[in-house]
């Protein structure tokens, strides 16, 4: 009788660790999803501190500052480029009415081909080669997830294996503490030093513990983007389109919440999670509207960083009905964010014409990055090849405009490249504002081209630099080089012509591929090392998207992050 209990519970043991060992994907998942999730209070309002009683008028009042960041918009999203998403079907009018009525940058480029470090370089105009941050700070388990759910996607894709290594010693480094260095003297501290009021809305991703948050690095207020979800994922207002294909989107479906947290520069830090007031999009500008109402009265500036249209991708039913009867339904539902994306921009707009601020308000926008290509969406780049998490022209060109009423002439449009490392200059020199003598600059102040005074913006050898890891790129005059040191790979290519890049002169051209080769060596001479090391190294197919098998032949890049 023992022996046959016994080899039961054998059989048991080893039935429980086969089912353990099929099941291991959701296993994991599972245990990631229980560690990130957290307690979320009831939705609760926004007491906005109060601006001055009357009016600070006349010539020295500085113009009032509004930046808004879309996230992973692309330039063929916008419909002022010539494009709209679904073939021009869903147009962006108050975008469009913010460009016509100042300058259109034809040759804007974010900081990098993904999110965090480009916002990094919005807030300091300066390049990771001095601040550290390179890399995109990802959530816990994110890159084991990820891996695990690209096993067998990858088969037949013409890709080569993606890689994993959390093992390092100095890789331990916790997702919160994965932040913009405190040192860092940020555009919200520079304006502090003319009397703004500095208001963050929405997303930030510059680090999450106390010493990294908005509050402080020179925001009075923060609206946080604390999880994910734009609506409850069963809420009878909201329509969801699931990229069952994409490893990123099934793990943001998986951790993601519907949450935010509201901090106070000067008040103790105590995380305080609770749930917006409706639609992300919506609420956040909500939110602003109330801001900017309550500040009237005294220079500010309004830092609104949309999450839209970012995965996961989640519409308003309102939306996903206006935008009309397109396929497939991921792309309806992306139109349809986009929508609000625009419908936020005109409703800040509005607000400052209601509130008799217009005249004296810069109003800035554009994206951290272009849009991805795990979209599954081949035309939101057009007509730039590449996407997110690579560096041509598709992952980094970006919508960029700027609005100021009686400086900058309506209608104004420049080719002159410009760059996320010029706004934190640029917004300073607009408020008035004189950087200390020993802070390095990497950007440039480009309003005497945006409003006519000049036709170039003065940069060091005409250069521009992007960067993740081993893959660097200088762009310098119309000439653009893309090194990959893991490939051992370079695309070089003459912008004046071939925009598309499509035709790698690397081989014609020895002289032009030395000359920026040696811009990129001594840029990267004496750079200050990542803050942290990259965790993954990517394979990303250069121009299909994620459900476009195969990738042509050595027709993809390695990105690490």
């Amino acid at each position: 009788m023992w022996k046959r209990i016994l080899i039961g519970l054998v059989i048991l043991i080893i039935g429980a660790g086969v089912v353990a060992f099929l099941n291991r994907k959701a296993i994991i998942f599972h245990m990631v999803q229980r560690a990130a999730h957290m307690e979320v209070a009831e939705n609760r309002p926004i007491e906005w501190t109060q601006g001055s009683a009357a009016p600070a008028d006349g010539p020295e009042r500085p113009p009032n500052i509004v930046f808004i960041l879309a996230d992973d918009l692309g330039m063929n999203d916008v419909s002022t480029y010539g494009g709209g998403v679904a073939g021009g079907a869903v147009p962006t009018p108050n975008i469009d009415r913010l460009a016509a009525g100042g300058a259109i940058f034809t040759n804007g480029y974010s900081g990098t081909g993904t999110c965090a470090p480009s916002r990094a370089m919005l807030m300091t105009g300066r390049y990771p080669s001095r601040t550290g941050f390179e890399f995109t700070p990802t959530p816990p388990g994110m890159m084991q997830i990820v891996g695990m759910f690209m096993e067998g996607r990858q088969e037949g894709s013409g890709l080569p294996r993606a890689t994993v290594n959390l093992d390092a010693p100095e890789a331990v480094v916790e997702f919160e503490d994965m932040g913009l260095p405190p040192e860092e003297f940020t555009i919200a501290e520079a304006l502090k030093t003319k009397g703004y009021r500095n208001i963050h809305i929405g997303k930030w991703h510059l680090g999450r513990t106390e010493h990294f948050r908005p509050v402080a690095q020179g925001f009075d207020e923060s609206l946080l983007m604390s999880s994910g979800l734009y609506l409850p994922e069963n809420d009878p207002d909201v329509v969801n389109a699931k990229l069952d294909f994409d490893p990123i989107d099934r793990f943001l479906w998986g951790i993601l919440q519907y949450a935010a947290e509201f901090n106070r520069a000067g008040e103790p830090y105590v995380p305080d999670r609770f749930e917006p007031g409706g639609y992300l999009t919506d609420y956040w500008t909500d939110e602003a509207l109330k801001a900017i109402e309550a500040n009237r009265n005294n220079p500010f500036f309004l830092y609104l960083a949309h999450w839209g249209p970012h995965t996961p991708l989640q519409a308003t039913r309102e939306d996903y009905e206006a935008v009309g009867d397109i396929e497939p339904h991921r792309l309806r539902v992306y139109a349809a964010m986009i929508r609000a994306v625009d419908r936020s921009v005109g409703r800040v707009m509005d607000k400052l014409e209601a509130e008799g601020l217009a005249d004296n308000t810069i109003i800035v926008f554009s994206s951290d990055n272009g849009a991805a290509g795990y979209l599954g969406l081949p035309d939101v780049n057009e007509p730039y090849r590449g996407w997110k998490i690579t560096l041509f022209e598709g992952g980094i060109r970006v919508p960029t405009f700027m609005k100021w009423p009686g400086k900058i002439a309506p209608g104004t449009v420049i080719d002159e490249p410009v760059a996320h490392i010029d706004v934190m200059p640029t917004l300073a020199a607009a408020a008035g504002v004189t950087l200390p003598d020993d802070l390095v600059i990497d950007g440039r102040n480009i309003l005497p081209v945006a409003m006519g005074q000049a036709q170039t913006v003065q940069r060091e050898n005409d250069a521009i630099f992007w960067s993740s890891g081993f893959y660097k790129v200088v762009r310098a005059g119309d000439w653009k080089l893309h090194l990959n040191e893991r490939q051992d790979r370079r695309w070089l290519f003459n912008l004046a012509d071939d925009p598309q890049e499509q035709a790698n002169l690397a081989d014609e051209e020895p002289a032009k591929l030395a000359e920026l080769e040696a811009l990129i060596r001594s840029h990267w001479a004496d750079a200050r090392p990542p803050l942290y090391p990259h965790q993954s190294e990517n394979p990303i197919c250069i121009d299909q998207t994620i459900i476009d098998r195969p990738c042509r032949p050595d027709n993809h890049i390695i990105w690490p992050n």
